[in-house]
């Protein structure tokens, strides 16, 4: 793979990164790599070069670097879907699973990547209409405003009938999201790699209701069936679409996928020991 632009997406607000960044516009000119920086790198370090538009940087990059935590990466998942482009996400210190890469292996694994001695996580997305299509590498969720509501949710997959869940929300979740809120609500940690979906109900009312592993191929229907009650869709938790009564949703896997570029040094068992400390006492 030839990389010679490489586009660099920032978490707003963390002029630490200010050293960082400027060690990279010295790593590109030795290489001769043209930047692509966002409107926050291009803020916080001038010497990358001409700020762009984040979907600009989506647009033009061989390779996208973020520099932040996994909302970051989500958000520039979404613009690189249908161009494949690799996302090499570099950890600040937070909680992530998807920046597995730390600053120590930012310039080594850049190294790898120049010589084409690197590999990549194929991660399926969820494609999700309701009035527009929209694009998730995480979940979508409907879920209610109002605290103490609940709201009607009736499902199907494949046509066939599932229940109409009475909950605080339902979540689809792909096998990336599975260490997201799918883990929080109590879902199952899911392989990224297998092809599956989650289906998981937000607090339910039955508490029979459990959640639900499914096959990547389905298709699934949510309808929003309670008059009155205050009920959003957000995918990834970035994009927020009040519903109406009588909404349908259609979620479904996306023919898109992003590759994300592996740490060299964990594999996927190692992140979640480290991130979910298993072992410790």
């Amino acid at each position: 793979m030839s990389v010679q632009r490489i586009g660099i997406a920032v978490k707003p607000n963390k002029p630490e990164v200010v050293p960082v960044l400027g060690a990279l516009a010295a790593w590109a000119a030795r290489h001769g790599m043209e930047l692509l920086p966002d409107e926050y790198a291009g803020r916080l370090c001038p010497a990358l070069g001409q700020p762009l538009p984040r979907a600009e940087v989506a647009a033009k990059a061989d390779l996208i670097l973020v520099l932040g935590g996994d909302g970051t990466l989500l958000s520039i998942a979404r613009l690189v879907a249908p161009r494949a482009v690799p996302i090499l996400g570099v950890n600040l210190g937070g909680l992530g699973f998807l920046t597995e890469v730390t600053l120590e292996e930012l310039f080594p694994t850049l190294d790898a990547i120049r010589d084409d001695r690197f590999a990549v996580s194929r991660r399926q997305t969820l494609a999700v209409q309701v009035v527009a299509r929209y694009e998730a590498l995480n979940d979508a969720v409907i879920m209610k405003s109002a605290p103490s509501r609940i709201v009607d949710l009736e499902t199907s997959v494949n046509g066939e009938y599932v229940a109409t869940f009475r909950a605080d929300g339902l979540l689809v979740s792909t096998p990336t999201g599975s260490t997201a809120y799918c883990l929080s609500a109590g879902g199952p940690i899911v392989y990224p790699t297998l092809p599956a979906l989650v289906l998981i109900p937000i607090c339910p009312h039955t508490l029979t209701n459990r959640p639900l592993v499914l096959p990547d191929a389905v298709q699934i229907r949510i309808r929003h069936a309670l008059a009155g009650e205050d009920v959003h869709l957000t995918v990834d938790g970035q994009v927020d679409l009040p519903l109406v009564v009588g909404d349908v949703i259609s979620l479904e896997r996306s023919a898109n996928t992003i590759m994300l570029i592996k740490s060299p040094r964990l594999n996927y068992f190692e992140v979640l020991r480290n991130k979910l400390r298993w072992g410790e006492r």
